[in-house]
């Protein structure tokens, strides 16, 4: 697998250079150099889950990995299902919380786990992250207790629900979770400045674990095939994405670049809209997120987007034309999971705010699929408000309310974060 940087073409590496790296030492983003595609693929959806998504990873990483190896850590990662659960008539859930962590960021993160304790053979390794709500919590679980490997997780203070931040600040061990003063932006922000010091990142052997890692994205893709394998009908498949800091979209037009059957992709964002914006006036204007009932999805300058941005080569029109798109306010997302409970379906504000949207979108002739991104009881205060219902803890989440927050506090200061893990 060849990767070139977003900013620089001259900038390369393997697969498991970037995985290493993170992310490009000219500040971009690795992307494959190609995507080609598969003439295969009514074989590839009639395979098992995880039988298929070794062929799909083969034919990315190659020899770089040994077959028989990448199995097992694809067997080790993917331990649970990705079910799709009819919701209303034409529209149905991919529902990608029936993980440790139950959120769709256990695919990913269980994968680069997987792969970085198969790549590192020695030395320190420092996994710098930013959170906005599920990443923090499905890398701490996945890295938690894997020897040689150090974990820092930057997560906006009181943006986060309570739920999700007791899932990676109650870890401890290898796992420090720091509460940033400020933004999701900002501890974004701040991990970027982290890999633009060589020295630190030499010192401390870092790499990133958030969606600007490729083996997060390359997990991704596989539960798209998967939707697309269980709907197995001929009817335009169109799938809305909740989109925060767009690494799941950019991972839904890889896998239909590469042949799975989805007919178009439906932008889902709440306040934070600054992609809709852009899609709708050719202006792109990154700003500071707006706190929202849809944490996960508060990002107002989304690293992933340069990614879409170069997949379409800068063509706003392509983008426009290839794409649909929306925002949900909070009382939009209210009044969706009024509805969806209304019809038996209990969805998360992010699956709500996608499901909303998608309905706004579809033509007459579709299939609709949104994707549930997060298991509704890590939204229980926001449920409790709107719907006036307790949502029962799964074990998972009851495990982690007796333990005590670990967290330490953190300014929005480049520094102060090296001199904090410099410590390490």
């Amino acid at each position: 697998m060849k990767l070139v940087s977003t900013r620089s073409a001259s900038t390369q590496n393997s697969f498991l250079g970037a995985v290493q790296a993170g992310l490009a030492p000219d500040g971009g983003l690795f992307i494959p150099t190609e995507i080609p595609r598969f003439s295969d693929v009514p074989e590839l959806l009639a395979m098992e889950f995880q039988t298929r998504s070794t062929e799909i990873l083969h034919r990315f990483i190659g020899d770089e990995i040994p077959r028989v190896e990448l199995d097992s850590l694809v067997r080790a990662a993917f331990t649970f299902p990705a079910p799709v659960v009819p919701v209303l008539g034409h529209i149905s859930a991919l529902e990608l919380f029936h993980g440790p962590t139950l959120a769709f960021k256990d695919f990913g993160a269980r994968f680069l786990a997987q792969v970085m304790a198969h790549a590192t053979t020695g030395g320190r390794r420092t996994v710098l992250t930013a959170t906005s709500g599920d990443t923090g919590a499905a890398v701490a679980q996945a890295f938690w207790g894997l020897p040689g490997v150090q974990v820092v997780v930057l997560y906006p203070k009181g943006r986060v629900s309570p739920l999700q931040e007791r899932q990676f600040a109650t870890c401890g061990g290898n796992v420090l979770a720091l509460a940033v003063e400020g933004t999701f932006d900002d501890c974004q922000r701040l991990v970027k400045a982290g890999f633009e010091d060589t020295a630190l990142v030499a010192d401390l052997g870092l790499t990133s674990a958030n969606s600007i890692n490729i083996a997060r994205l390359l997990a991704q893709t596989l539960y798209y095939f998967e939707a697309a394998a269980q709907m197995n009908d001929r009817t335009p498949l169109v799938v809305a994405v909740p989109s925060g800091n767009f690494g799941n979209l950019y991972a839904g037009l890889m896998a239909q670049r590469l042949g799975a059957p989805i007919a178009r992709f439906v932008v889902a964002t709440n306040a934070n809209r600054v992609v809709p914006e852009y899609l709708d006036s050719g202006v792109y204007r990154p700003r500071p997120s707006v706190p929202t009932s849809s944490n996960a999805m508060d990002v107002g300058a989304p690293s992933n987007w340069e990614r879409i941005h170069a997949l379409f080569g800068g063509d706003h029109d392509a983008m426009a034309a290839a794409l649909r798109w929306g925002s949900y306010s909070d009382a939009e997302t209210r009044q969706t999971l009024i509805e969806l409970h209304a019809l038996g379906y209990l969805a998360d504000p992010h699956g709500a705010v996608a499901c909303g949207v998608l309905q706004g979108c579809l033509e007459p002739g579709e299939q609709g699929l949104f994707l549930a991104t997060a298991h509704p009881a890590k939204f229980g205060e926001v449920l409790e408000r709107d719907l006036g219902l307790t949502v029962p803890l799964p074990k998972a989440l009851l495990a982690v309310l007796g333990r005590p927050l670990l967290a330490e506090p953190l300014a929005p200061d480049v520094e102060a974060l090296k001199r904090r893990i410099s410590l390490l």
